[in-house]
């Protein structure tokens, strides 16, 4: 088994603790010159370092010929874990009423961390998370806001995070062959868009999780991506606990 990072957005998130989103697709790096190459996994290879990974192939009249080095999924295989890298930052103290400095005590989901590298020293406290609500630190911290404080989803150590995945299974498609019940696993609802049906938001994104799953890939990638329909790694997973 191995540990590997992943970046979710807020949304992605609170998909992941409310228990909607099962799935994650992600755009494959390496994609096929023609739409007539194939997909193959290298079940056994001289190169042991090969099996298992993938490789674009072409199928004619003298059977399959490679066309693009061997790639892994990058993300692992089944069994394997990701932990989960969101927007994240730290709190250490408060301060009562009389303005006196005291130990801060989380009211919002918080992890708890001792004696951690952080910045050039070390930092005992809990870690917040801003997928849970916004929150404003005092002026010692030097934030004008309570933005300022939040630290970059790419900039969570492992130590931070909360949210541990196990991969329960890996395929490749094309990106418009997700199903009706795949866009529900990604967590796409009319709840989870903050569209209600009958309204226009609604009437424009469809009634279907299959479009307002389009319609959050392009918030994401761009409609060019849509458009392009690439091919995706898709990345099936539960949830898992961790000490």
């Amino acid at each position: 088994m191995r540990e590997r990072p992943i970046l979710f957005n807020a949304d992605m998130v609170r998909a992941v603790l409310d228990g909607r989103k099962t799935q994650t697709r992600r755009i494959m790096k390496v994609q096929p010159e023609s739409n007539q190459f194939g997909l193959r996994r290298i079940i056994a290879s001289a190169e042991r370092s090969d099996t298992g990974k993938y490789h674009w192939t072409e199928s004619n009249a003298t059977g399959n010929h490679i066309r693009s080095a061997p790639f892994s999924c990058p993300f692992g295989a089944v069994g394997d874990r990701l932990w989960v890298k969101e927007t994240w930052s730290v709190v250490s103290h408060a301060f009562d009423d009389d303005g006196l400095m005291i130990d801060y005590v989380p009211d919002r989901p918080a992890k708890a961390v001792h004696e951690k590298p952080f910045g050039r020293g070390y930092y005992s406290g809990h870690a917040i998370y801003a997928a849970d609500g916004g929150f404003t630190w005092g002026d010692d911290d030097g934030c004008v806001d309570g933005r300022s404080c939040w630290k970059p989803s790419i900039h969570m150590p492992r130590w931070a995070s909360r949210i541990t995945l196990e991969i329960t299974g890996v395929r490749v498609e094309r990106l418009w062959d997700i199903t009706e019940d795949d866009a529900k696993a990604e967590g796409c609802t009319f709840e989870a868009l903050r569209f209600k049906p009958g309204t226009r938001e609604a009437e424009e994104m469809g009634h279907t999780a299959v479009y307002q799953f389009g319609g959050l890939w392009q918030s994401i990638y761009g409609e060019e991506s849509w458009q392009a329909n690439p091919w995706v790694w898709v990345v099936e997973f539960k949830r898992v606990e961790v000490d």
